[in-house]
């Protein structure tokens, strides 16, 4: 399906390739631009992020730089965010995060690392975030910016209601970003309150931004940043105004853009058998008809047209369908009988709640 055909539902560039292919190909960019500003004889400036999605990029920066001589001499940075309160010295802090992820295994310069300062005293704390967008401006702004998405939406911390002419300010974190944050720190009551973080029009009047997002947890949000209006409930919505922002997705992160979840409402389709039987069970939801009872004129209102043409017509395309969900339902005669099974679960409560019907199946 061609790129155009994306376009009618992404409002911002979208790829999608496996984690370890981002992390390949963002750091790619990010090297090509710290070369291109060294052989100007300029200084790369780039704005970083934090938490779990952006490692592999620094891991495959550390290795270009020991392997391929990249150097970091010409680099200036600025994190998006910190805690507050927090020490830089805790294992919680974002500054011992790129310290421990980046800045020691390069040869980057520390007065040329810049992160919020989570430490400050309250009265000072103003202050410091207006010096903060003084160096950015001083460094000749932000050449590309590196960024996560929370699953409220927010890019940096800036969280739903923020506006977008928003600087970098202190602010309160939302209930659903300290819910994600409580196992890193033992405990959602552990979650210091507030944050310091770069505002929204901080982030976009960076010259390139490039945001990543993994898992199957973020599709919900990362479906409302890029195919959702402009909203300032969703933060990273703001993106879609931005003439060079790029949003890289592993296939989980990526599972409810339409393109995957629906593709035949976004172009012609290759139709397989799993497909087929996606789209019927999704026309069926749609219109709140069961499976057998769907007619031609539904499929071709749902711009499935093509998929009842290549069975002629409805009637044979539902009992395919149906019947292949009822023998699932059935297939109580195919499982194992007088065997020893084990299950696996990450957690104690996960098979009973993803697979207790089977499990009460192989017993009987």
């Amino acid at each position: 399906m061609s790129e155009s055909a994306y376009a009618r539902r992404e409002r911002i560039p979208v790829r999608v390739m496996e984690h370890d292919e981002i992390a390949t190909e963002v750091a790619g960019r990010i090297a090509s631009l710290v070369r291109a500003r060294a052989n100007e004889g300029r200084d790369a400036v780039l704005g970083l992020a934090t938490g779990s999605t952006p490692v592999g990029v620094y891991r495959e920066l550390i290795r270009l730089h020991r392997e391929e001589g990249l150097d970091f001499a010409n680099v200036v940075t600025f994190n998006l965010d910190e805690y507050f309160p927090m020490r830089p010295g805790s294992i919680h802090s974002y500054h011992r995060y790129m310290r421990e992820n980046l800045f020691d295994h390069v040869n980057i310069r520390p007065e040329r690392c810049h992160i919020p300062r989570g430490d400050l005293p309250e009265d000072e704390v103003e202050a410091h975030c207006a010096d903060f967008e003084r160096r950015i401006r001083e460094a000749g702004g932000i050449d590309l910016q590196l960024l996560g998405i929370g699953r409220s939406g927010h890019i940096g911390f800036n969280e739903p209601g923020s506006v977008r002419d928003s600087r970098t300010r202190r602010l309160y974190l939302d209930t659903v970003t300290r819910a994600d944050a409580a196992a890193d720190f033992f405990g959602e009551e552990n979650v210091p309150p507030q944050a310091l973080t770069m505002g929204v029009a901080t982030i976009l009047e960076a010259r390139e931004v490039v945001l990543l997002a993994t898992g199957e947890h973020k599709a919900e949000i990362v479906l409302r940043a890029v195919e959702g209006e402009v909203h300032a409930d969703v933060a990273a919505t703001f993106l879609q105004q931005h003439p060079a922002a790029t949003v890289y997705l592993d296939p989980a992160a990526a599972a409810d853009l339409t393109r995957i979840r629906t593709p035949w409402r976004v172009g012609d389709v290759e139709w397989t058998p799993h497909l087929e039987t996606d789209a019927v069970i999704w026309l069926s939801r749609q219109t709140n008809k069961p499976i057998l009872h769907l007619a031609n004129e539904d499929y071709r209102a749902h711009h499935l047209g093509s998929l009842v043409a290549r069975h002629r017509s409805a009637e044979p395309l539902n009992g395919q369908v149906f019947n292949a969900l009822i023998s699932k339902i059935r297939g109580k005669s195919r499982l194992p009988r007088g065997q020893k099974i084990v299950v696996f679960s990450p957690h104690p409560d996960d098979d009973v709640i993803s697979m207790g019907g089977l499990l009460r199946k192989l017993v009987e």
